[in-house]
């Protein structure tokens, strides 16, 4: 094969693992990176444990990602989870499924596995330029901002993988969309994803409770009825059984300006069995009380409940056993997306060939979160970070090979 000369404009894991692809098949590629280091955002994402897959059934894996379930289902079937656990394998990240089903490697940090990444990159001959931020087109070229000044690139094939709108500060800015759109490429504005929620507490229940976590709860939403964990934060709710209803609540704000997720405190017991065990203690007894013995609830749960329904106290055993089943969180709105874990929208699927090629840029390929997708945490965005990559370098090797079709 030609050698050709290859530009990968952003250094995340869709970036690195197109640069991987394109340099073992011996094309000169040159990784092009703004911050001063690849991969930050996998770094800090990876600080307390690096979420690289789930080992769910692969027919469910594959439906986790909404409206784009479809269309990124060939490039995840010649890049299943399991051919992620084992390509982290290969660079020596031996890996584990963890009790909820996520898969992380042994060492739990991400800084060995890009670490034993780069190392590899760079055997194959891929260069990476830190603090080389694309700024627009030239004549036939790209426009960077280095250290030494205003630099050109020209090249036979350019891949795109500048991330979405989420952590900003780690260099997921989204500062790409003006440049794209100024070529009529279609985008779909950014939206946080795996977020949270603005809820108007109380000042005292902020200050007595921002922080505290509330477990062994279920809660339901257009998404389903899942179980889990979560955090009252000073200005709402926040954490991972909030991520999992995000895209729901974010979506019915949209449409109806309003949203509630509906929070079972006490899933372990029916509402009979709940009736019956309140119904038994003394009413003299203080509420926190009643509902410690009666109910199993504990100090964050007893005060959510009078935060959000303060007329609990006064009703019935089996009035009190229903609001305890089925406590609304009424939610006004995401936190800013510039908190979120990742975000929604992007290039727009239809905009892109099935090479991953921008149609309206031949040559110009993108991958990652730059692409209109979403899907919850859990290994799921990781996974199709990589598999996009690979497939967009797949395509760029045909684009070089064959050319306009």
């Amino acid at each position: 094969m030609e050698r050709k000369q290859v530009a990968i404009i952003g250094g995340g894991p869709a970036g690195l693992m197109a640069a991987e692809v394109l340099s073992r098949s011996g094309h000169a590629v040159t990784v092009y990176e703004a911050m001063p280091t690849a991969a930050r955002k996998f770094l800090l994402a990876g600080k307390s444990g690096l979420n690289i897959t789930h080992s769910e059934d692969y027919k469910d894996f594959a439906t986790r990602f909404g409206d784009a379930s479809a269309r990124l289902r060939p490039v995840l079937d010649v890049f299943t989870p399991q051919d992620v656990r084992a390509w982290a394998a290969g660079l020596g990240a031996e890996t584990f499924v963890g009790s909820s089903g996520r898969v992380f490697p042994r060492a739990m940090k991400a800084s060995p596995l890009l670490r034993a990444w780069l190392r590899r990159l760079e055997t194959q001959g891929v260069r990476l330029l830190t603090r080389h931020r694309w700024t627009g087109f030239a004549e036939n070229g790209y426009i960077f901002e280095t250290p030494v000044g205003k630099e050109v690139v020209r090249c036979d094939a350019v891949l795109l993988a500048l991330g979405g709108a989420s952590w900003p500060r780690l260099g997921s800015d989204a500062a790409w969309v003006p440049l794209l759109r100024a070529r009529d490429v279609p985008i779909a504005d950014f939206r946080p994803a795996n977020c949270g929620f603005e809820v108007a507490w109380s000042e005292i229940f902020r200050a007595r409770f921002a922080g505290q976590p509330l477990k062994a709860v279920t809660a339901a939403s257009d998404a389903g009825t899942i179980p889990g964990e979560f955090v009252v934060s000073r200005d709402g709710i926040e954490g991972s059984l909030i991520y999992a209803h995000a895209a729901s609540l974010r979506d019915r704000l949209e449409r109806d300006g309003k949203a509630a997720l509906l929070l079972d405190l006490a899933p372990g017991r029916t509402a009979e069995r709940l009736a019956r065990d309140l119904a038994r203690q003394d009413r003299k007894t203080s509420f926190s009380n009643r509902l410690r013995k009666g109910a199993g609830l504990d100090a964050v749960k007893t005060a959510l409940l009078r935060e959000l329904l303060p007329d609990a106290a006064m009703a019935a055993p089996e009035q009190l056993a229903a609001l305890i089943k089925a406590v609304p969180v009424p939610v006004r709105g995401t936190r800013p997306i510039a908190e979120a874990i990742s975000s929604a929208g992007g290039i727009r699927l239809d905009a892109i060939d099935e090479r991953y090629m921008l149609k309206a840029l031949p040559g110009l390929f993108a991958a990652g979160e730059m692409l209109d997708w979403e899907a919850p945490t859990g290994g799921y965005l990781l996974t199709a970070c990589l598999a996009t990559g690979r497939a967009a370098a797949r395509g760029v090797e045909a684009w070089l090979a064959h050319g306009k079709p």
